[in-house]
């Protein structure tokens, strides 16, 4: 009998060392995150054109002539939401006001119903896209498809799982990627198509990569990027616009 409970004791003791091992390797994971770059940064602030407010959430709201339809976008896995405001900040200032999320830990998967409290909190938003970039984008495919009142989905280097079948979906779906993109799965992005709706976009960025759809510098693993500047997001920015503008109608 005693030899059972010393099994027993000895078998507990494992477990919550491997819970505590568990635990201590998440926490380990998510302690470190993409930095936005200096610049990134300075564009979490307003100016004649772009109304900036960050309360966890960061909004993007233009100063006039504001469209009906609202973006909401999800960060890719633990880069800071700043990293996207230079995108963010001139898709508004054509009009439409873009919410960037707060994700814990900048992870989507923790969170991907997030767009459900950003939408209730701007009812004077009557249409809405939701968007994401990697990891973000997946969790953003997932919400797209479950909720109604999401019109349509953009894709940055990303695509949705295999289970989310977008092919009978009444969305309207962008996806671009870089062409120097060695993070993303490129077979899977390019081979999405296949859950898709007929009409969606696949857009390829010759020369991109996967970290310049965001400011945060290099990311670990990725392929250089042959275009100057921050020409990725420019190009980013346009094809967003246009997505947008034939939403618009």
């Amino acid at each position: 009998m005693r030899e059972k409970k010393s099994w027993a004791g000895k078998i507990l003791i494992v477990i919550a060392t491997l819970l505590v091992l568990a635990v201590a390797g998440f926490f380990f994971f998510v302690s470190s995150s993409y930095e936005a770059i200096p610049s990134a940064k300075n564009s979490v602030q307003s100016n004649d054109q772009v109304t900036v407010e960050d309360s966890g959430d960061i909004l993007f709201e233009p100063v006039s002539e504001a469209k009906e339809i609202g973006f909401v976008f999800y960060q890719g896995a633990k880069v800071e939401s700043p990293a996207y405001a230079t995108m963010a900040k001139e898709i508004a200032a054509k009009g439409y006001p873009v919410i960037i999320a707060d994700l814990p830990f900048n992870l989507a998967i923790l969170s991907p119903n997030r767009a459900d409290q950003i939408i209730s909190d701007h009812p004077e938003i009557k249409r809405w896209v939701i968007g994401g970039h990697s990891l973000g984008g997946v969790m953003a495919a997932d919400y797209a498809l479950d909720h109604e009142s999401v019109e349509g989905l953009v894709l940055l280097a990303s695509y949705p799982q295999s289970k989310t079948d977008l092919s009978k979906s009444p969305l309207k779906v962008l996806s671009l990627w870089g062409s120097n993109d060695e993070v993303a799965d490129l077979e899977k992005v390019k081979n999405a198509k296949e859950i898709m709706p007929n009409d969606a976009k696949f857009i390829e960025l010759k020369g991109g990569n996967h970290g310049g759809f965001g400011e945060y510098g290099h990311q670990k693993g990725d392929g250089d990027s042959s275009l100057s500047g921050n020409q990725q997001i420019q190009d980013t920015v346009k094809y967003i616009v246009e997505f947008l503008d034939e939403l618009s109608g």
